[in-house]
């Protein structure tokens, strides 16, 4: 009697990945900047960011490459941010201030003035104070898509929501970060004077 021979139909091609190191080059500054913007202080962001990449490593070969692996590392990212900040809140009554040093990234040029580091390093502290200000859903809405420049679908697949809510966050905040910075305006007028004399 002749054997029966089955043929397997072959899977459906992924298309190739970056190793973990190519990923970790490529993004472990989108990883840290994002880290920091949702929330996780400075003394816990070397590990944070270990743990995000202990999770693509984890998780890398479940990656479908259904939506662009930016989106979802930024899916990632929020997960640990949330985990990092459900400790925190835990561990401390209050929270502190970032310190100084902290920077969005590195100087972006060799000729930057030392005014104009100072003058960047007040902005990033203020982002993130701004940033802290708003609930953890708009937060990451408003950070990916006007922070790390992604589409509404991308930022909406990153948080797992449908588009409809996601631009329904996006709105909302807009509105409440807009809110802080006259609030932080309205702080700033009275700590100076505000020019009424």
């Amino acid at each position: 009697m002749p054997q029966l021979q089955l043929h397997k139909s072959p899977l459906p091609d992924r298309p190739s990945l970056p190793t973990l190191p190519e990923i970790y080059a490529l993004y472990a500054d989108f990883v840290w900047r994002n880290l920091r913007r949702m929330g996780v202080q400075p003394a816990s962001m070397d590990d944070a960011v270990q743990d995000v990449f202990l999770v693509v490593h984890r998780r890398l070969d479940d990656f479908a490459a259904r939506s662009e692996l930016k989106t979802w590392l930024f899916g990632i990212v929020l997960r640990v941010a949330r985990t990092y900040r459900r400790s925190l809140r835990r561990r401390l009554a209050h929270l502190f201030e970032a310190p100084t040093q902290t920077l969005e990234a590195v100087p972006s040029a060799e000729s930057e003035s030392p005014l104009e580091l100072v003058t960047r390093k007040e902005a990033s502290i203020l982002l993130h104070k701004l940033l802290g200000e708003l609930d953890t859903d708009k937060r990451a809405m408003l950070v990916s898509v006007e922070l790390e420049q992604m589409s509404v679908p991308e930022a909406a697949d990153s948080l797992g929501i449908n588009l409809n809510t996601a631009y329904s966050r996006l709105r909302g905040a807009r509105q409440m970060f807009e809110k802080a910075v006259e609030r932080h305006r309205s702080r700033t007028a009275e700590r100076t004077g505000g020019g009424h004399e």
